[in-house]
C-alpha cells in the first residue's frame, strides 16, 4: 500500500505541474511585445485572460480573416532583360575589339541580332560573343542579306531561367512578408510549373494595397561617384550639355540622373541633376542590413550597413577621393550626394523626411532585394473577420456538442468510471491548446476538425481500457488487479494506434500545404497529449479511487 501511495503522489505531482504549466502557457502575457514588462498581477486578472489567450493562440486566414493573393511571375520579361543586357554587352565587346557593326538589337525575347556591313567579320563576331554569352546556352546562325549574326537562347536554358526567376521571386516575397510581421503566412507555388503562379495568404492583414506596394517596390540601391569637377546642375539641359562636351569615350561611361533630397525639420528640398559614373561602386547585393531610424528633426532616415567586401571597395575609393561627391541612388534617382570627408567605414544613411512606415517599408525592401521581374495579380480576395467569426462559432459549437454527447455516453455507459474519462478529456484539450501556444502554431478550420478528431481518439482509448478492465473483472480478478491488467493489455494497442496516426499526420505536415499542415499539427499535439491523459492520468485516478480509504476497494463502478 505504501508503494502504491508513493506512486500516486508522484503521479499527482507530475499531473499538477503539467496542468499548471499548460494553463500558464495558455493564459500568460507572453506576446505583448519586447518592451512589455510582465507583472505577477497579469496572471490573475480575469479581464486579461481572454486577451492573452487570443494573442497566444494564432488564428489562420479562414478564422481570423486576412488577405488572399494569387500572383503570376512575368518570367518571359526576365529573358527579355537578359537579351537587352546582352545587346549592351555585345556593343561594348565589339567596340573594344574594333569590329565593325551597324546595329545590335533584340527583335524578340531570347534573341540578339548583330548587323554588320562586312560579311567577312561574321565568324569573328560569332566567336567573340558566344564566348561571352555562353555557347552552352546560346546558338548563333549567320545570314547574308543583309550580313547579320543571330544569337538565340536555347529552349532548355529559357525554361531554366523561367524556373529560377519564379523561385527567386517566391523567396524574395517570402522574405519580405516574414519581415512584414505576419503570423504564419502562406507562400507557395500554385498550379502547373509553366503557369509561374505564387499563392500568398496573410492572416490578420486587412490592407492588401500596402502589401502589394511593398511587393512591387523596386529598391535598387547603388552608390555611384559624381563626375569629378562637376556639381549639382539646376536643369537637365545644362547637365546634358556638360555631358555632351566630353569626348565620345567619356560620354559612354557617364549618365545624367535627377536628384531630389528632402530635408527633415521642415527645411526646403534640394533638387537638380548630377552627372554620375554608370558603373556603381556597390549595389544592393552588398548590403548587410537596413533599418528605418528617427531623424534628429522630423521624419525618419534609412540607415544601412555594407558587407565587408563592399565596404573595402568603397573605402578604397573614398580614401582617394576626399572632397568629391558620392551619390546614393535608389531606383535610378539620386536620394543624396554627400561630400566625402574621409574614408568610408561600413555604414551610411539615406536622408529624407520619410514617415515611419515609409522608412520601415523601404528598409525592408532593401534588405530583401528587388524582385527579378514584374508580378501580375490574378486574384485578390479579402476574407472578413465576420466569416472567420462564423467559422470559429460553428467549430466551437461542434466541439462542445461533441464533448457533451461524449460525456453523456461515458457517464451513462461506464457509470462512475466515466468521470475519469471526462477529466482526462478536459486535460487533453488544455494540453493541446498549450502546445499550440508553445509552437506558435496557427489554428485553422481544418485544425478545429483535428481537435474534434482528437476528442474521438481520446474517447476510443478510454473505451478500450474500460472494456479490458471489464473482461478482467468477469474473469474473477480482484478490482485492483483487474485495473492493472486492463491498462497493461490496452497499452500496446493504444500506442500502436497513436503512433501510426502520428506518422500519417507527419506525412501530411511535411508534404501538405496551408490548412492541411494546420490539421496535422493539431492532430499530432492532441494525440501526444492523449497518450499522457488516457494512460497516465486516468490510471492515477483509478489508483486514487481504489486506495483512498483504509483498505482497497473491492468493487468498481464501471
Amino acid at each position: 500500500m505504501d508503494v502504491m501511495n508513493r506512486n500516486l503522489r508522484t503521479r499527482s505531482i507530475v499531473i499538477a505541474i503539467i496542468t499548471l504549466g499548460s494553463l500558464i502557457l495558455m493564459f500568460g502575457p507572453w506576446n505583448k511585445g519586447p518592451n512589455y514588462k510582465i507583472a505577477a498581477s497579469d496572471f490573475f486578472k480575469p479581464s486579461n485572460l481572454k486577451q492573452n489567450l487570443s494573442e497566444n493562440i494564432h488564428l489562420g486566414l479562414d478564422l481570423r480573416g486576412g488577405t488572399h493573393l494569387v500572383m503570376q511571375v512575368q518570367a518571359d520579361e526576365a529573358i527579355q532583360t537578359i537579351s537587352n543586357g546582352n545587346v549592351e554587352k555585345a556593343k561594348d565587346i565589339l567596340t573594344k575589339g574594333k569590329i565593325n557593326f551597324t546595329d545590335v538589337k533584340s527583335l524578340a525575347s531570347g534573341q540578339v541580332v548583330v548587323e554588320t556591313a562586312d560579311a567577312s567579320q561574321q565568324s569573328e563576331i560569332k566567336d567573340k560573343l558566344l564566348a561571352d554569352f555562353g555557347s552552352s546556352q546560346w546558338s548563333a546562325t549567320t545570314r547574308t542579306n543583309p550580313p547579320t549574326v543571330v544569337f538565340d537562347l536555347s529552349g532548355s536554358a529559357a525554361d531554366r531561367i523561367r524556373k529560377e526567376v519564379t523561385e527567386q521571386a517566391k523567396a524574395i516575397i517570402e522574405q519580405r512578408i516574414n519581415q512584414f510581421g505576419v503570423t504564419e503566412p502562406t507562400v507557395q507555388f500554385r498550379g502547373r510549373d509553366e503557369d509561374h503562379q505564387i499563392l500568398l495568404q496573410m492572416p490578420g492583414v486587412d490592407n492588401p494595397e500596402r502589401v502589394k506596394e511593398l511587393l512591387k517596390a523596386d529598391a535598387k540601391l547603388e552608390l555611384k561617384p559624381v563626375k569629378t569637377g562637376t556639381q549639382l546642375f539646376s536643369t537637365e539641359e545644362s547637365a546634358r550639355a556638360a555631358l555632351a562636351a566630353l569626348g565620345p569615350a567619356e560620354q559612354s561611361s557617364y549618365e545624367v540622373l535627377h536628384m531630389r533630397e528632402s530635408r527633415s525639420g521642415g527645411a526646403s528640398s534640394v533638387e537638380g541633376w548630377y552627372i554620375l559614373e554608370k558603373n556603381p561602386l556597390i549595389t544592393g547585393a552588398d548590403l548587410r542590413d537596413a533599418r528605418g531610424v528617427p531623424a534628429q528633426g522630423l521624419g525618419y532616415h534609412i540607415s544601412f550597413q555594407v558587407k565587408p567586401s563592399g565596404a573595402e571597395k568603397v573605402g578604397a575609393w573614398t580614401e582617394k577621393n576626399v572632397g568629391n561627391y558620392l551619390a546614393i541612388v535608389l531606383g535610378n534617382q539620386v536620394k543624396s550626394a554627400p561630400v566625402i570627408k574621409g574614408k568610408f567605414s561600413d555604414s551610411a544613411q539615406i536622408e529624407g523626411s520619410f514617415t515611419q512606415q515609409e522608412a520601415e517599408d523601404l528598409a525592408l525592401v532593401l534588405r530583401s532585394g528587388a524582385l527579378p521581374t514584374k508580378i501580375l495579380y490574378l486574384e485578390e480576395r479579402t476574407v472578413g473577420p465576420s466569416l472567420g467569426a462564423d467559422s470559429i462559432r460553428q467549430g466551437v459549437t461542434a466541439s462542445i456538442v461533441g464533448m457533451v454527447l461524449v460525456v453523456f455516453f461515458m457517464l451513462f455507459y461506464y457509470k462512475f468510471s466515466g468521470v475519469n474519462a471526462v477529466v482526462a478529456l478536459v486535460l487533453n484539450l488544455i494540453i493541446l491548446l498549450a502546445g499550440l501556444a508553445v509552437f506558435n502554431a496557427t489554428l485553422t478550420l481544418p485544425g478545429i476538425a483535428g481537435v474534434i478528431l482528437t476528442i474521438g481518439m481520446a474517447v476510443d482509448s478510454n473505451v478500450l481500457i474500460f472494456e479490458r478492465i471489464r473482461e478482467e473483472l468477469r474473469a474473477g480478478k480482484i478490482v485492483l488487479s483487474a485495473v492493472d491488467t486492463g491498462f497493461s493489455k490496452a497499452l500496446v494497442t493504444i500506442i500502436d494506434t497513436h503512433v501510426t496516426t502520428i506518422v500519417s499526420a507527419l506525412f501530411l505536415y511535411f508534404f501538405g500545404t496551408g490548412p492541411i499542415r494546420g490539421f496535422a499539427v493539431t492532430l499530432v499535439i492532441g494525440l501526444l497529449a492523449n497518450l499522457f491523459t488516457a494512460v497516465y492520468v486516468s490510471r492515477a485516478m483509478f489508483i486514487w479511487t481504489l486506495t483512498r480509504g483504509e483498505r482497497q476497494a473491492d468493487t468498481l463502478s464501471i
